[in-house]
């Protein structure tokens, strides 16, 4: 989702050629390489990668608020990756594989979540060393993050404004937002395999602002009513809940470590700050999983 760097050429090894440079170095690593590199940089792009920490303020603070950014949005692009596989598992019922890729993201997100704590260790005269050098830039600019929104269900077609100018993202980001989410793809794959679920719901407009269909909570409140924990569908609404679980702490712990720092001022991108992510961190993903919980006896 945005303009790529091509990777660098790499030789492809095997176990014998593995085998044949452990006997070359005596089982030691490897020391010597030819060029002006090392196949641990090539991999990666580790050169490029390290090259990318721009910090506009003299203050050393900035460093620790710079990473910690970057790192977010490299979890979010690897997020919105196994999103996408969860889904595509689940189009082709293969129930244990999808919630292989639910559950990763669930983990993903409590990496995501552990790095407030870090920040949490800029006192408020810290971020404010920096924090006129930021401009207008704002996390609500992220893009990686709004399709990682999109993808899991919460539309708002507002939220491509902010792109549309981008044109090595725009494209892409609608595509995102124009596909089912992963909540669309289990509720199909529930209708699929014989649950009673409105066919105007999976007919719906995917892209508008989500509303709880009635459909959707019976046939979850079945499956629950059941409590079968050999049934995959019961296995799946409890990784999906820990899906959205997850991305309800981190929300939440975003929205303390803001106001731990800033109080209530004002958000650098125009936002009321603080009261602005109050008005979010109400939002539930998959809210039949949620109202199922009040509905059971």
């Amino acid at each position: 989702m945005a303009a790529p760097i091509e990777p660098r050429n790499l030789d492809v090894a095997s176990e014998a050629v593995r085998a044949a440079q452990s006997a070359s170095t005596g089982g030691k690593p490897m020391l010597d390489f030819e060029g002006e590199s090392t196949p641990y940089i090539d991999y990666q792009s580790i050169d490029v990668l390290l090259s990318l920490q721009h910090p506009r303020s003299p203050s050393h603070e900035e460093m620790t608020f710079y990473v910690a950014g970057q790192v977010m949005e490299l979890l979010f692009k690897l997020t919105v990756n196994e999103v996408q596989e969860a889904q595509r598992q689940l189009n082709e019922d293969n129930f244990g594989a999808s919630m292989k890729y639910i559950r990763r993201v669930k983990e993903i997100l409590g990496l995501l979540r552990g790095l407030w704590p870090m920040l949490d260790t800029l006192t408020p005269n810290d971020f404010n060393s920096f924090r006129d050098y930021l401009g207008t830039s704002s996390g609500f600019q992220s893009y990686m993050y709004r399709a990682l929104e999109f993808s899991l269900g919460n539309k708002n077609e507002h939220m491509l404004k902010p792109h549309q100018g981008v044109p090595v993202i725009y494209p892409a980001l609608v595509e995102v937002f124009e596909a089912p989410s992963l909540w669309d793809t289990a509720n199909a794959a529930l209708k699929r395999n014989g649950h009673n679920i409105d066919q105007a719901y999976l007919d719906r407009d995917v892209t508008a602002n989500y509303e709880v269909d009635a459909s959707v909570t019976a046939a979850w409140l079945a499956i629950y009513r059941k409590n079968d924990p050999e049934d995959v569908f019961f296995q799946l609404g409890e990784a999906l809940m820990e899906l959205a679980d997850a991305f309800s702490h981190w929300r939440m712990k975003h929205l303390l470590t803001v106001e731990r720092i800033i109080g209530f001022k004002i958000g650098t991108g125009g936002t009321s700050g603080v009261e602005w992510l109050r008005t979010i961190v109400n939002h539930r993903f998959f809210p039949e999983l949620w109202e199922v919980r009040t509905q059971l006896p």
